[in-house]
């Protein structure tokens, strides 16, 4: 039927005490909850909103820009390929009387170590490691710094199996000692990684890790995903604490 209202889906998964926020920005974002999955640490949220037809205009305009952006790179082309003949012509005459450089090779230098920002080193860091979960904050940070190295003491909130996965893992890292019981700062996450990507290091290295551990981490900055206030991280290494 014409008239017929259709659906998008999307499923979001929480982590404990996150819920009510990640339910409050979809529905600003115009999804309705329709089913919400309790787990013992995480939750399963469906979400849908109707979806909006596009205008038969839109459609038709759309189809004739294609089509005129594709005569335009054919034309373009053709003339490419006219110039790239004339240009070989006289480049070959050139190339032949070149002398050889004399010019010295330039001198190879070591790569600088690797910088880690740390609460003590970086004021942003460190008020970062005391902000909610969903904040903004951990997005504009993310962004800035992707791709740089941190390091913070932490503790693993949560630890639970991959997939099907029976050594590779999810861990939930937090700042501070209290594990599970962490109540401020990002959730830092660890995807699917097994115990050796941990890179242990320290005194008594443990043959197994589990919620509670306290660590050093030094991880490199990922993405944020503020639909589900999981900040990502690649680990470095860990160290015992």
């Amino acid at each position: 039927m014409a008239d017929e209202i259709k659906y998008e889906y999307k499923t979001v998964q929480t982590v404990r005490g996150t819920d009510s926020l990640v339910i409050s920005k979809m529905q600003k974002d115009g999804w309705e909850l329709v089913e919400r999955g309790q787990g013992r640490l995480r939750s399963t949220l469906e979400f849908r909103r109707s979806k909006k037809p596009l205008p038969r205009l839109l459609i038709a305009a759309s189809a004739a820009a294609f089509v005129t952006l594709a005569i335009v790179i054919g034309v373009a082309a053709a003339f490419s390929d006219e110039d790239e003949k004339t240009d070989g012509a006289g480049t070959s005459t050139a190339t032949a009387s070149a002398k050889p450089s004399t010019a010295p090779s330039p001198t190879t230098t070591e790569p600088a170590a690797t910088e880690v920002i740390t609460p003590q080193n970086n004021p942003e860091f460190a008020r970062l490691l005391k902000v909610d979960s969903c904040s903004e904050a951990n997005l504009n940070f993310a962004t800035r710094y992707k791709g740089k190295t941190i390091g913070f003491n932490g503790s693993i909130v949560d630890m639970a199996p991959h997939g099907n996965y029976k050594t590779r893992y999810d861990f939930l890292l937090g700042p501070g000692d209290e594990g599970p019981k962490t109540a401020v700062g990002p959730a830092f996450k660890y995807e699917d990684a097994g115990i050796s990507d941990l890179k242990l290091t320290g005194k008594k290295i443990p043959a197994a890790v589990g919620e509670g551990d306290k660590f050093r981490f030094v991880a490199v900055v990922g993405e944020f995903n503020a639909t589900q206030c999981l900040f990502f991280l690649d680990p470095v290494s860990t160290e015992i604490r």
